[in-house]
């Protein structure tokens, strides 16, 4: 039973922490994202691929995907270097708006 009691402490300290996105910031701070992810069509020069289109994803996956590459656990040199200079408030706010857009 302890144990029980200390899991739901512990899980409900972990979700004081997370803040919800503002969309409004994200939409500030996106603009570098729309350089190549607000392009319809685009296909990245090296290596060749379609650019994936954030607008109406799914908020938790695009949070996930930025974390990811800000820990390296995810590899393009552009966005783990993009990704490295966003607080974790960032990813909320970036994640939320594209989120946001249908």
């Amino acid at each position: 039973m302890k144990k029980v009691i200390m899991m739901l402490m512990l899980t409900s300290i972990s979700f004081q922490g997370f803040s919800a996105g503002n969309i409004e910031n994200g939409k500030v701070i996106s603009y570098t994202c729309t350089g190549c992810h607000g392009i319809p069509f685009y296909k990245n020069a090296a290596p060749v691929y379609h650019v994936p289109r954030l607008g109406g994803q799914n908020e938790a996956y695009i949070a996930s995907a930025l974390k990811a590459y800000k820990n390296g656990e995810r590899s393009h040199e552009t966005m783990q270097v993009q990704a490295k200079s966003l607080s974790d408030q960032d990813i909320a706010d970036i994640s939320a708006y594209f989120a946001s857009l249908k």
